[in-house]
Order: C-alpha cells, then sequence, then structure tokens
C-alpha cells in the first residue's frame, strides 16, 4: 500500500518501486527551528519523502528529496530523517537509493543542518561495505550534497536537469559556466569518474531497477541468484573478432547476452560491470583497445595501454565486489602502461590501487587473457601472482615482458635486420608465446575463443565455496 505524498519526489519513488509497495516514514515530520520566519513557511516532511518498498520483490530504503519544498534544502530533520533511514537499512540489511533534488543546506538552520548533514556522511561511512548504496541525480547536487554521491557506490545522473558540484562553475578561476559547465552530466560522467550512467529520468529510474536485481541485499546474504535459461555450454562464435571491444565479449558470455556497464564514460580503455553466468551475478573487468556501436561502428580506438583512469576505475570496481562476495572475472589484453604527461601524474599511485585490490580481494578471482598481456599492466590484471584462482588464455594469446620484436632490438642493439628477425621469432617462441607461459605454469588451460563462456562457467561453480584469509590486520592503507 502506497502513501507517499503526490509529489514529483513521490512521483519517482512510485516509479522506482513495484506497484503499491512503498510504506512512508516520517511523513508528519517537519522543520522545528522557528528563527527566521521559519515558523509561517510550511515544510510538509521537511522536503524529504523516506521508506520503504520492493524492487521485484528485493527490499529497499529510499528517500527522494522534494524540490517543492524550501526549494529542497537540507534542513535539521530533513537530513535526521535520512540518517535514520538508514539505520533501519543497516538493521535489516537492505540497500539504500537517494533520489536528490536539492538546493543545499537551509541557510536559516546554520549549524544544526551542518551537525544532522555530517551524520549523514557517519552513516554512509557505515552502511559502506555493508549494504549497498545507490544515488540518482535529478536536480541540483551542489556543495557537501555532492559528497553523498562519492560516498555511495553507484550514481545515475539525468543528462538535461542533473547537475552535480562541489563549487559551481562560476566559483573556479577562469571559469565561467558557458566556458565549461563542470556541474553538468557530460562533465561529471566524463571527468570525475562518480558517474555510472547518464540518461532520461524514466531511464536512470529503470537502470537502478536492473542494478538492485543484479545486486546482494547486503555483505553476507547473497540473494542475487536466478534461474539460468542460457546454454551453460553454448559455444561463442567468433568471439575472437570482440577482443578489441570487450564490452561486447562480455555481452557474449553472459547469460542471455545481459551486460551491465558501469562508469562506460570514464576510463573508457577499462571495461567494468556485472554479468550473470549459470544465474549468479559476477562483476567483470577488462582492457578494451576499441569502442562499436549498435550498428558495428567502431567510434573510438584506443592503443591498448593501461591509462591510470582505467586502472582506478578497475580497482574500485574490484574493492565493491570483493566487499560483497561477488566474484570477479577479467578479460585482459594489455600492452603496458599509458605514457602521457596526464596520465604519469598519477599512474603509479592509481596502479597501487589495482594491485591492491586485486591482490586484497579473497572471493573467487578468474582470468582470461584474450589478446596481448605484457609487462607490469598484465601482472595487475588479476595475474596468477596477484592471486588469480584460474587463468586461461586464448590459443592465439602472447604472454610476456614486452613486443618479441622490440625485446630483441633491445637486446641485440646495433644487429643487422635478420639477426634481429631470428633473435625476435626465438624470443617469441621461448618468452612470448601462450605455450611458454602454460609450461611455466602462469597459465592453467590454453582454449578456443568459441569455448569462453563453458570455462568460466565451469570455473566459478568449482570456486563457488573458496575460503581464503589474509593477514589479521586493521585495513590496508593504499
Amino acid at each position: 500500500m502506497s502513501n507517499a505524498t503526490q509529489s514529483l519526489a513521490g512521483t519517482r519513488i512510485d516509479s522506482l518501486l513495484d506497484a503499491n509497495s512503498f510504506v512512508e516514514i516520517g511523513q508528519s515530520v517537519t522543520a522545528r527551528t522557528t528563527d527566521f520566519n521559519m515558523t509561517e513557511m510550511k515544510a510538509p516532511s521537511d522536503g524529504v519523502i523516506t521508506g520503504y518498498g520492493v524492487i521485484d520483490g528485493n527490499l529497499v530504503y529510499v528517500y527522494s528529496q522534494d524540490a517543492a519544498v524550501l526549494n529542497g534544502t537540507v534542513g535539521e530533520m530533513h537530513a535526521k530523517k535520512i540518517s535514520r533511514l538508514y539505520d533501519l537499512a543497516m538493521k535489516t540489511g537492505a540497500p539504500v537509493i537517494g533520489l536528490v533534488d536539492c538546493a543545499g543546506l537551509r541557510l536559516q538552520e546554520a549549524t544544526d543542518a551542518l551537525e544532522a548533514f555530517g551524520e549523514i556522511y557517519f552513516k554512509q561511512t557505515m552502511a559502506s561495505g555493508l549494504i549497498p548504496q545507490i544515488t540518482g541525480i535529478f536536480g541540483s547536487c551542489g556543495g557537501g550534497m555532492a559528497v553523498i554521491p562519492a560516498l555511495t557506490d553507484f550514481t545515475f545522473i539525468e543528462e538535461k536537469k542533473g547537475k552535480m558540484f562541489v563549487n559551481t562553475p562560476n566559483a573556479l578561476e577562469g571559469n565561467h559556466v558557458s566556458k565549461c559547465d563542470t556541474a553538468d552530466a557530460k562533465f561529471q560522467s566524463e571527468e570525475t569518474g562518480l558517474i555510472d550512467a547518464v540518461g532520461t529520468e524514466e531511464e536512470i529510474l529503470g537502470q537502478i531497477r536492473q542494478l538492485v536485481c543484479l545486486l546482494p541485499s547486503n555483505f553476507e546474504d547473497n540473494d542475487s541468484f536466478e534461474e539460468c535459461t542460457d546454454d551453460l555450454n553454448r559455444v561463442c562464435e567468433n568471439l575472437e573478432n570482440c577482443a578489441g571491444d570487450t564490452a561486447i565479449a562480455l555481452s557474449q558470455i553472459a547469460d542471455n547476452g545481459q551486460f551491465f556497464e558501469t562508469k562506460a564514460a570514464y576510463g573508457k580503455d577499462m571495461v567494468t560491470g556485472f554479468i550473470r553466468l549459470n544465474g549468479a551475478t559476477v562483476g567483470a573487468v577488462a582492457n578494451r583497445s576499441e569502442i562499436y556501436d549498435a550498428e558495428g561502428n567502431k567510434t573510438e580506438e584506443f592503443d591498448g595501454s593501461l591509462s591510470a583512469r582505467g586502472a582506478r576505475k578497475a580497482a574500485d570496481f574490484v574493492k565493491f565486489c570483493d566487499a560483497f562476495d561477488i566474484p570477479v572475472l577479467t578479460l585482459t589484453n594489455v600492452t603496458g602502461f599509458k605514457a602521457t604527461l596526464c596520465n604519469e601524474k598519477m599512474m603509479a599511485k592509481s596502479v597501487g590501487e589495482l594491485v591492491h585490490a586485486f591482490a586484497g580481494a579473497t572471493v573467487p578471482k578468474v582470468n582470461v587473457i584474450v589478446g596481448k598481456a605484457y609487462g607490469n599492466a598484465y601482472v595487475a590484471m588479476n595475474s596468477k601472482a596477484l592471486g588469480a584462482d584460474m587463468v586461461y588464455a586464448w590459443d592465439n594469446a602472447e604472454i610476456g615482458m614486452m613486443d618479441a620484436s622490440l625485446a630483441a632490438k633491445i637486446m641485440y642493439a646495433g644487429a643487422d635486420g635478420a639477426t634481429l628477425n631470428e633473435k625476435a621469432a626465438q624470443y617469441r617462441e621461448l618468452q612470448s608465446s601462450v605455450a611458454s607461459a602454460a609450461a611455466r605454469g602462469y597459465v592453467d588451460t590454453i582454449i578456443s575463443p568459441a569455448d569462453t563462456r563453458k570455462y568460466v562457467i565451469g570455473a566459478f561453480e568449482m570456486l563457488f565455496t573458496k575460503r581464503e584469509e589474509r593477514p589479521s590486520k586493521k585495513h590496508g592503507t593504499v
């Protein structure tokens, strides 16, 4: 039974949840301050609707800010309602979804509002890794409010009205909104690494529903299984042609071709997202050198290297999967680290975070080398050395320090062309071939690309009961 206030904020909740499933909590709460003529201002529900409902039968807690009430500003009771919703969610082990449309802190309540706002940050921090947290931005999300999506796991933003910023574009030295709108959906999705998807309001609500059904309710109860209607031994014809655009390769491997990509506009050389294999949710991380549109046209091309943004994007994703006991599949096809001034500023730090994420993760980890796997970039991509449980390689893969021709030029500098070609061929056979890596135990099985689906499904089935411990400590510092 739904008793949500009929407003835009309430309509969003009704559109998100299963029909008539929403139950509102704290409908009668209103602002309690009397300063600056606040007693004359009406603030129903203090500008935020809070409660619980279900998405495809999954319990979720939702708050939706109402911009029609005091411009959607956050006051003391507004913030406390959200904090109390988090308390319930943590007690019952269910996700929290925030639908944001906010003009910022309520000036009339000043320090009371600030104190209550800090409580939200604290609750979010306590909930991190305990329950999934999702944010949808449909209007303004500025100032201190912008920290809220940074503390959640997934963030979606409406393509036209959605605005996210700590400082407004006009407040940035040398900038103006007409020069660069740093608050708009395009900038935020491409530059910050916080936005998972951009779309219309309807599309965002649909994507949140889809995501909730893929995720466990909390870190202990993995109820994100569904009956598999796809052939577990399905042959993936011509999968080798998807080695460049691994988003397509992942959809080919997945049950019924379904792949939910996250942060698609950020660090595009790296693909992250969720698929189902035999009905179970699996987190996927993959290098990418090409992007194709729905019509099969190549829209972007990369050099095959790993960027700092791609490494950080993958690290954050792996940490989420490990926190919620979601197995991780990687498709490796990387030639090295991206060599630009911009990337060099953060490369070591970002790759360190990626290494730390893979090495620290205790969930089942399967790696498939689908192309080139060169140097330390390969090591960072869930290699056997970092704890991958099973490593497969396509029969045409190359694994080694670097390209054989380049290695020969370095080792035999000044040699003639014939000698270089001879030494390159030897290096390729002895050090860069998939057979040599398998002989050393760095690859468990060499497979045909078409058989990838059945092998990874078999690996995760075998690893279902995996148990692995790490040294006892408070937490890492990377």
